[in-house]
């Protein structure tokens, strides 16, 4: 090891704590900080459940304009399931529902540019 790495170490194993650090808890493993004082509570989001498999429908029908315009942007894009929160099964129904409405002109393709 050369002279300079010993120093190196030699600095960081004497270095005292810094001022500010948090103290580990009472009873904590070694090497566990202590909670926050002030800090922000972290948001949880709920899971989204699928609207098909909660209902227990099946089969999604292109004819149910209604339904299938709620899985669309404004703008004529299909949602995603992150977006949704559908399962992978039902947001195959969901697209090739809107392409076979988009087909028979029930939905837009696109809306026409301003």
């Amino acid at each position: 090891m050369s002279e300079e790495n010993k120093v190196r170490t030699e600095n960081t194993e004497t270095r005292a704590p810094r001022e500010g650090a948090y103290a580990p808890r009472e009873g904590a493993p070694a090497g566990e900080r202590g909670a926050k004082p002030f800090g922000k509570k972290r948001f949880e989001s709920r899971r989204k459940v699928c609207k098909f498999c909660a209902e227990h429908i099946d089969h999604l029908d292109y004819k149910n304009i209604q339904l299938v315009k709620t899985f669309t942007m404004e703008s004529g894009k299909i949602l995603s399931r992150r977006i949704t929160g559908t399962c992978a099964k039902h947001q195959r129904q969901v697209t090739q529902a809107v392409k076979r409405d988009r087909n028979l002109a029930f939905l837009p393709y696109s809306l026409p540019k301003k």
